[in-house]
């Protein structure tokens, strides 16, 4: 099982990172990759610059990427109550591919994570609103409020025993759903 791990951030420290991440490592005999946002810097969408250059290759990469896996696992940051504006770009270009849903109705878990209480619950709710109709199969979402709280950064690994089996229940419900589709 093909597993990309996406973290909707650039942060060098991010913490989405950090929580998906450790989620993708509850998956027993899956093949990881790890999404680094940073490789798919382009220029801010604007409908001139697609009429005049096109879709960037990095957006044509990035959909590749999740066209190669079976799962998906997006923690998003949330800046301002939505998402960070470095995967929102990508998500806009994405979205610009000819013929294309930008998560090609692979299953999802949608994650978030805050050192706040309500844990990224406003980027949440909007993406589980948004995601579907680009294609988004969102199975379950998981919030991890408190971050510094609830994840041990040295062990890194969801430290709320409360929150962790609720995460690995999430994770199981989505891997035995794509042992069903794949038989």
């Amino acid at each position: 099982m093909k597993i990309l791990a996406i973290a909707g951030s650039n942060s060098d420290t991010s913490i989405n990172k950090l929580l998906v991440t450790y989620a993708a490592s509850l998956v027993p005999n899956a093949e990881v990759e790890t999404v680094d946002m940073n490789l798919f810097e382009m220029p801010i969408y604007k409908h001139q610059r697609e009429v005049e250059s096109g879709v960037p290759q990095e957006a044509k990469d990035f959909a590749a990427k999740i066209d190669a896996a079976d799962i998906l696992l997006v923690s998003l940051s949330e800046h301002n109550g939505t998402y960070s504006t470095a995967f929102k770009n990508v998500f806009d270009w994405t979205s610009r591919i000819k013929d294309r849903a930008v998560w090609n109705e692979k299953p999802m878990l949608l994650m978030a994570t805050a050192p706040g209480g309500r844990g990224g619950l406003g980027v949440l709710e909007a993406a589980a609103k948004r995601f579907p109709l680009h294609g988004g199969n969102i199975v379950d979402t998981f919030t991890l409020p408190f971050f510094n709280d609830n994840f041990d950064k040295t062990a890194q690994k969801v430290s709320n025993e409360e929150k962790d089996n609720e995460l690995k229940e999430k994770l199981e419900k989505i891997s035995t759903l794509e042992s069903i589709l794949e038989k």
